[in-house]
């Protein structure tokens, strides 16, 4: 570009940014894009409210007391359910090997740790059984508890105490009638299909009615469902992880350290599936709260005036 002067013509120069310049504009444009899309993806579906709700619970330590309980109190009665199902599988080996999605030579580690011998109900007295279905029951009240508190609900009277109980019952049929249905029907791509879905809705089914039913019907089935499907999904990708990086480190450990390698991997395992059973039920407050209720809401409004004008 040249350019006159007093009668004196010179030469000015344009500093036009080279090649690499102009990618690292775009580069750092783009970042800020995204950046700017994701905050505001966050601030409207109030992913910040989730993770405050989900840190106030401390979903973490719940989901540790979640395992710690089930060690204890759910698997000795499911070892002696799976002693007296007269079912041709192999006890509550199968179905922990179901719901972790094993197989192999893991699937064997755990079915050695869990199988349970024959005479198990010949040894189990009286006094044993009624303790196993009273530490089944503490187990119940506990998950209620967790409820209550993620809904905001004062806690339940005591003489309901028989909640607990039959929704510890019905845990224990969930579970095997799930299993059962996974191991009884593995021929075929419809075969299959057919028993992820029975598996799906009975989980939802399931975790849809227990939430109503621990809370005494003090959340409606409407605010109750979100939280059973989220339940449903992320058990599922438990699953899923649970092949891809438990399976390796069950065999690993078993190598290593005998039975208690793949007792730990078992635990992480029930830690994990008590993150996602509290974690789900918190996502469907927040999903309730933040959309369900403002749609209930809205609905109500529009109703309202047609219902004032037919009155009048």
């Amino acid at each position: 570009m040249r350019w006159r002067r007093h009668g004196r013509a010179f030469q000015r120069t344009v500093h036009r940014p080279s090649l690499a310049g102009r990618r690292t504009v775009v580069r750092s444009a783009g970042r800020r894009t995204v950046v700017r899309s994701a905050g505001r993806v966050s601030r409207e579906f109030r992913v910040k409210d989730l993770y405050r709700s989900a840190r106030k619970f401390e979903l973490m330590h719940r989901a540790l007391g979640f395992a710690a309980l089930a060690i204890l109190t759910v698997i000795p009665l499911l070892i002696v359910v799976a002693a007296a199902s007269p079912a041709p599988h192999r006890g509550l080996a199968a179905w922990v090997v179901y719901g972790m999605g094993l197989t192999g030579s893991s699937a064997d580690a755990v079915v050695r740790l869990f199988s349970a011998p024959a005479r198990v109900l010949g040894t189990t007295s009286v006094f044993s059984a009624l303790l196993v279905t009273v530490a089944g029951v503490s187990f119940g009240g506990t998950v209620q508890g967790g409820f209550e508190r993620i809904w905001g609900l004062p806690a339940g009277p005591w003489h309901k105490v028989w909640r607990q109980a039959v929704w510890s019952v019905a845990l224990v049929a969930y579970i095997y009638a799930s299993a059962t249905v996974g191991t009884a029907t593995r021929a075929g791509l419809a075969v299959t299909a057919g028993r992820v879905a029975v598996a799906v809705l009975l989980g939802i089914a399931f975790f849809w009615w227990g939430l109503r039913f621990l809370v005494g019907g003090r959340v409606s089935y409407l605010a109750a469902l979100p939280g059973a499907v989220a339940t449903i999904v992320g058990l599922a990708g438990l699953r899923v992880f649970s092949g891809l990086v438990f399976q390796p480190l069950i065999i690993s450990n078993a190598v290593s350290y005998g039975d208690l390698g793949t007792v730990l991997i078992v635990q992480s395992w029930l830690i994990g599936v008590g993150w996602v059973v509290y974690g789900g039920q918190l996502f469907g407050r927040w999903f309730h709260d933040g959309w369900l209720q403002v749609w209930a809401d809205s609905r109500r409004e529009r109703t309202e005036p047609r219902s004032e004008g037919c009155a009048r």
